[in-house]
């Protein structure tokens, strides 16, 4: 990718405790299909105050945060919006001449993939995960009007406090249950965890579901997703989930939204 930074351009980066080349390769394609003077670099630290601070002290214009960031981050920017302040997390950082704005794009990004996948609302559903994105899946989903799920989680803290906030049912594991949906938002199954090659889900309650949700992105096909399609059955991958709350967080540091076509294209370019 052809590149010319100067003393102008505009930098945006990203905070991620497993940092990957998608953001990095989806938002430098559409600058400079664009023509937008920026750059955008992945980025993981163990000093989280000293990294936001950075943002801040160097005129940094976005920040994308991933796990373990979303929740940590939020003593440290200025202002939540709305998309943040719902569910105490965010994914994203906007710096207006030092003032740090926190927004959620995951939230959309889901409320858009319930909505486009024609997801029944009276599913039951199974939420494996009780972190950031968890918050941000589980409030699209009651907000889009799914009220019959169920919290799985091991942290019996997390688990309890996000299930009773959004009016779910917490358990420590799915046991005998066997609900039509199942999602995965925990870092089972991707790339570079203790559990890689593990599936977030029992195969016998796969077998029994209608939709499989993964948010882990990488890999493209985790091993949920694998087994899911091969019973057949219908998937919402990580990677459709990442790319749109990467559009989004373009358009809040940049001001521009690109046409579908040139979304599609850098979606194509960023899985590469």
């Amino acid at each position: 990718m052809q590149m010319n930074p100067n003393k102008d351009t505009q930098l945006c980066m990203s905070l991620s405790g497993r940092p990957g080349n998608f953001g990095l390769r989806f938002h430098n394609h559409l600058y400079e299909q664009l023509g937008l003077n920026f750059y955008y670099k992945a980025f993981s630290s163990n000093d989280l105050p000293g990294a936001v601070g950075g943002i801040r002290a160097l005129g940094i214009r976005g920040c994308g945060v991933s796990m373990p960031f979303k929740e940590a981050c939020i003593a440290l920017v200025d202002e939540l919006d709305d998309s943040a302040k719902a569910i105490q997390s965010i994914n994203t950082i906007v710096n207006t001449h030092g003032h740090l704005k926190a927004y959620n794009t995951d939230y959309i990004a889901i409320a858009q993939l319930l909505k486009t996948h024609d997801v029944p609302q009276n599913l039951t559903f199974a939420l494996r995960g009780s972190g950031g994105m968890a918050k941000a899946v589980a409030s699209a989903l009651r907000d889009g009007g799914y009220r019959n799920g169920l919290i799985v989680a091991r942290n019996e803290t997390a688990g309890r406090a996000l299930a009773s906030s959004l009016g779910y049912q917490w358990l420590p594991e799915l046991g005998a249950e066997r609900p039509q949906m199942l999602i995965n938002v925990t870092p089972i199954g991707m790339t570079g965890a203790d559990e890689a090659d593990q599936l977030a889900f029992d195969a016998n309650a796969i077998d029994s579901a209608q939709i499989i949700f993964d948010v882990v992105a990488i890999p493209a096909e985790t091993p949920l997703i694998l087994r899911g399609r091969a019973q057949g059955k219908r998937v919402i991958t990580g990677l459709e989930v990442i790319a749109i709350q990467a559009l989004e967080q373009f358009v809040l540091y940049t001001g521009v939204r690109p046409t579908q076509e040139q979304f599609q294209k850098a979606v194509a370019f960023a899985r590469g």
